[in-house]
């Protein structure tokens, strides 16, 4: 974006959850004024974004300040966002391809990530047994650990029923 270093401000706390378990330290921080919409009907409102260096699928990441800021409600199984403008509902979509695109290689890049950081980790560790997941599990594997009761739940239909505990612990 050739954003010059001076109008970066100093951010000394690291955000979560781009890569799960790890924290990122931003370089810095801007304000940026963003709009949506078009010249009929547009919304316009400053965001602070936090500047990272590190190779992603999104060159900016919108979340729960953005959609508080512009009140904006998001669908995640249309790929739209909505918001209201100076003349109307404002609709921003895209399709399923590049949404895809973008995950998948997000989910590449993390996991790159996290192999390079666990690899090393991993190999200072002996390997412990690994389990066979693909053996049926028998059915007195799952039961619970107290003593429990079925309490029906509602009087015209017996068949609906809730276990509860029959001991309670003093506390």
């Amino acid at each position: 974006m050739h954003i010059p270093w001076s109008e970066l401000c100093q951010v000394s706390s690291p955000f979560h959850g781009m890569i799960p378990e790890m924290q990122a330290y931003p370089l810095g921080q801007i304000d940026l004024p963003i709009m949506f919409g078009d010249r009929a009907n547009f919304r316009s409102e400053v965001l602070t974004f936090k500047m990272v260096d590190f190779l992603g699928s999104y060159h900016a990441i919108l979340g729960r300040p953005c959609y508080a800021k512009f009140m904006a409600i998001p669908n995640y199984t249309y790929l739209k966002l909505k918001m209201l403008g100076l003349n109307g509902i404002i609709t921003v979509g895209s399709t399923f391809s590049p949404a895809y695109t973008c995950d998948r290689e997000y989910f590449e890049l993390t996991t790159a990530i996290i192999n390079s950081s666990e690899l090393p980790r991993l190999k200072e560790l002996s390997t412990p047994a690994v389990p066979n997941c693909n053996k049926p599990t028998s059915s007195t594997a799952f039961r619970p650990f107290e003593e429990t009761k079925a309490v029906g739940i509602d009087t015209t239909d017996p068949t609906k029923m809730v276990q509860i505990r029959t001991q309670l612990l003093a506390k």
